[in-house]
């Protein structure tokens, strides 16, 4: 089963572009909310392979549905709770409520104490936005929530080259993988070509040439792989002024009404 790949048109013009939110903004949201699925991730001790899951399956959401009607922390949530059960690592609704409030305060500079009280309304809004993430994304999604991830391959494209061995390679590689989460590179290329060009990004930062048509090996496209390594160095780029960023639905109307 093959991953879903956004389609040109996709591309061109998002959901939340035809509803006037900038491309920078656009991409500036997408980022941040994978970071916060990955920092939940950790603090909630999931496995990489469903927090990876979770953002894959974010971002290819905001392909079908814009920023102007689903925030990215119900959005985020729900990718990860619904992550957590297709990978077999199955979270508590209790804790991920508890941890995605204690990381929201945090970043909007609030008390982080007392903790929330489970009984609360606000813990009862976001165990129901994660409900209704969830549902939303398997909606959008058609329920197909397969994800190919491309570490494997990764690994077995480095041992075809002899560089397995090399620490610095795949360890650098491996780190463009998790980065290139927070890009929609998992939404517009195929697992061979992704792990290509994290491989391509990591021999480039060590000063080794790689045999020429290499990437042949490995039935890829050279201009793809380059075009999917620039969108993950696209990450280091973004500047995320994470305070005032529009997280939910009522919070980027008043944005636009601001800006536009």
């Amino acid at each position: 089963m093959q991953n879903s790949v956004a389609s040109d048109e996709q591309l061109e013009l998002t959901p939340s572009r035809k509803d006037g939110i900038s491309e920078d903004l656009e991409e500036t949201l997408r980022n941040f909310g994978c970071e916060l699925i990955q920092s939940a991730g950790i603090l909630l001790k999931l496995p990489q392979v469903a927090m990876a899951t979770a953002q894959v399956l974010f971002q290819r959401f905001f392909y079908m549905a814009s920023l102007k009607e689903f925030g990215i922390v119900e959005i985020g949530m729900g990718a990860l709770f619904l992550a957590s059960k297709v990978e077999e690592s199955f979270t508590r609704l209790s804790y991920m409520v508890s941890v995605y409030d204690n990381l929201l305060r945090r970043i909007r500079k609030q008390p982080t104490y007392p903790p929330l009280d489970a009984f609360s309304q606000r813990a009862y809004d976001l165990k129901n936005m994660i409900i209704t993430g969830e549902m939303q994304i398997l909606k959008k999604l058609g329920f197909n929530v397969h994800v190919q991830l491309p570490y494997g391959l990764m690994i077995n494209y480095l041992r075809i080259l002899d560089l397995e061995e090399d620490e610095k390679v795949a360890g650098r590689a491996w780190n463009y993988l998790n980065d290139g989460l927070r890009s929609n590179v998992y939404a517009t290329y195929d697992p061979a070509t992704i792990a290509c060009a994290a491989i391509w990004l990591a021999c480039r930062d060590q000063a080794i040439k790689l045999p020429p048509d290499w990437f042949s090996l490995f039935d890829t496209d050279f201009e793809n792989v380059i075009n999917a390594a620039g969108q993950i160095r696209r990450v280091y780029y973004i500047k995320l002024d994470r305070e005032h960023l529009p997280l939910y639905t009522d919070e980027m109307n008043q944005w636009l009404a601001k800006h536009t």
